[in-house]
């Protein structure tokens, strides 16, 4: 086959695929496109690669991409069945909700648990204009990775119609202990010292800094701890 049949070859085929694709998106539904969970992120992943081997490749069969691009449809349509009629399936193949804040306090052993950081939840939390994980009831990360903040109800914000009143501006925290390690230009900028930080802490009872997951101060210098040790919190059960 010469190139320049070839070429029209890989064109047609893109041409009378991407339709395809198109509608089985839809049928999918907006679920698997939208939210991607792990699953569906699994089916979008075949699915790409499927569609882009037939178009790369003049030599695969084209009437056998579009049936497996039909049949992966399917399967994903009818997984979404069954986690709607029986949710002990939707466990096997997604991730669980998780709690990673609770009355403020930041969860460390759910962060290991789902393998994020100190840094990826409170880029989140700025993501939803939080700057203060003290300001947070309840924080969730959801199957599909994303978080879920309910704030606690004297943070939570009101219309000015409301209030008759303009709001504040929120509160910044900056965080100045990680995993027990203090970050000296936080102290620097808010002009207070290592000793100071120690008499806090001991003041709120904690007289080793290695016993702190995260600690935040902000511009009052009022300073917010999550203890490594969180036997304490009580985390309220979550189901999908």
């Amino acid at each position: 086959m010469s190139t320049i049949m070839e070429l029209f070859l890989v064109a047609g085929r893109i041409i009378t695929i991407l339709p395809l694709l198109l509608i089985m998106a839809i049928f999918m539904g907006k679920r698997a496109i939208g939210e991607l969970p792990i699953f569906d992120f699994l089916i979008v992943l075949t699915l790409g690669s499927v569609v882009g081997a037939d178009i790369a490749d003049p030599d695969i069969q084209h009437l056998h991409t579009a049936v497996a691009v039909i049949l992966i449809a399917v399967l994903q349509r009818l997984v979404a069945v069954l986690k709607m009629k029986k949710r002990t399936i939707g466990k096997f193949i997604t991730f669980e909700p998780t709690i990673v804040i609770q009355n403020g306090i930041i969860l460390r052993r759910s962060l290991k648990k789902i393998r994020y950081s100190v840094d990826n939840i409170l880029e989140a939390l700025r993501e939803k204009d939080i700057f203060n994980v003290d300001d947070v009831e309840t924080a969730i990360v959801e199957a599909n990775g994303s978080l879920s903040v309910l704030k606690k109800p004297a943070k939570t914000g009101v219309t000015i119609e409301d209030a008759q009143l303009m709001k504040k501006s929120p509160a910044v925290a900056f965080p100045v202990i990680i995993e027990g390690v203090v970050h000296h230009p936080v102290l620097q900028k808010l002009q207070v010292d290592e000793s100071w930080l120690e008499n806090e802490l001991a003041a709120q009872g904690i007289p080793d800094i290695d016993d702190i997951f995260f600690a935040s101060i902000n511009r009052q210098h009022e300073l917010h701890i999550s203890l490594k040790n969180e036997d304490t919190v009580q985390v309220p059960p979550i189901y999908h």
